[in-house]
């Protein structure tokens, strides 16, 4: 692909650790009332598993003894609002031909969201402009989840309605929105109280002169209420978690744009050209004829 932008990553709330710095350094929590101690090393790859099962043998001894960890102080999650957020963008090249243009791809919405979504198996059409999407089960923290999206596709060709920062001179957009949500595989003991998932994304063909560059960007945010059973959980480590979900999914995205829909572009392309070279030759006999 050679050229990719790099992806752009902020917080929607901003949480520190107990030394003030956000960058993942050792800490170690005490949670009143509960004897719990839970040592937090910046989920890197080696701490995530760890911590993990920390938390999760450490609640187990607990509730053994018969001293559960559910006597938690004012301080906790229970009942606060977290949202998090996660933000990347695509700038690729993009080899366009006359009658085979990237706009002409876009009207083609379902073969565009094949290329985004080829697991068949995990996806259906609801409509002429929504598929359910079954997602890869997610990890968090010590509870494994399986998401189901609903997802908008539209294809837009009036500026008057394309979303802010696209330039007005851009032909055809691509707008994807998730509509609807389920968390499945979650036990009611440890479901959100409160959940809300939002996507939101854009992508179309940037024109300058005779080069075309592919741009995208992709928005996503998480906001929940998290369960009295789940309220003991450190503030700096579910940040720390709930923002490495989002970048994984946001970057799993990406690279299927850059990789899997440029490829099935260049595919269309090449139809689109073999079809005008098929329909040329047929013609040119006939046009002999009538020329003699």
């Amino acid at each position: 692909m050679g050229e990719v932008a790099a992806g752009v990553f902020f917080k929607c709330q901003q949480r520190l650790s107990p030394s003030g710095d956000d960058r993942g350094t050792l800490s170690e929590y005490y949670m009143p009332n509960s004897g719990l101690r839970v040592r937090n090393s910046g989920f890197r790859t080696a701490g995530v598993a760890r911590d993990r099962n920390n938390v999760r043998r450490q609640c187990a001894r607990r509730n053994a003894r018969g001293n559960p960890v559910m006597s938690l102080d004012a301080g906790s999650n229970s009942g606060k609002m977290s949202t998090f957020c996660s933000c990347i963008a695509t700038d690729l090249p993009l080899q366009e031909s006359s009658g085979a243009s990237f706009d002409e791809y876009l009207e083609d919405r379902s073969r565009v969201f094949r290329a985004m979504f080829p697991e068949e198996n995990r996806s259906r059409r609801l409509n002429e402009e929504e598929w359910r999407i079954q997602m890869l089960p997610l990890d968090f923290l010590f509870l494994s989840v399986r998401p189901v999206v609903d997802m908008r596709l539209r294809s837009i060709s009036h500026a008057e309605d394309y979303p802010p920062g696209i330039p007005q001179t851009v032909n055809r957009v691509l707008h994807l929105k998730a509509t609807r949500w389920e968390l499945r595989g979650l036990d009611s003991m440890v479901k959100p109280t409160h959940f809300a998932l939002g996507v939101q994304g854009t992508l179309y063909s940037h024109k300058h002169g005779p080069r075309s560059r592919l741009k995208g960007h992709l928005e996503m945010s998480i906001s929940c209420i998290l369960p009295p059973a789940l309220a003991l959980v450190p503030q700096d480590v579910l940040k720390n978690v709930s923002e490495s979900v989002l970048r994984r999914l946001v970057e799993n995205m990406k690279q299927k744009v850059d990789q899997s829909l440029v490829s099935d572009f260049g595919s269309f392309r090449r139809e689109r050209l073999r079809a005008a070279s098929s329909q040329s030759q047929s013609v040119s006999p006939s046009t002999a004829v009538d020329s003699t």
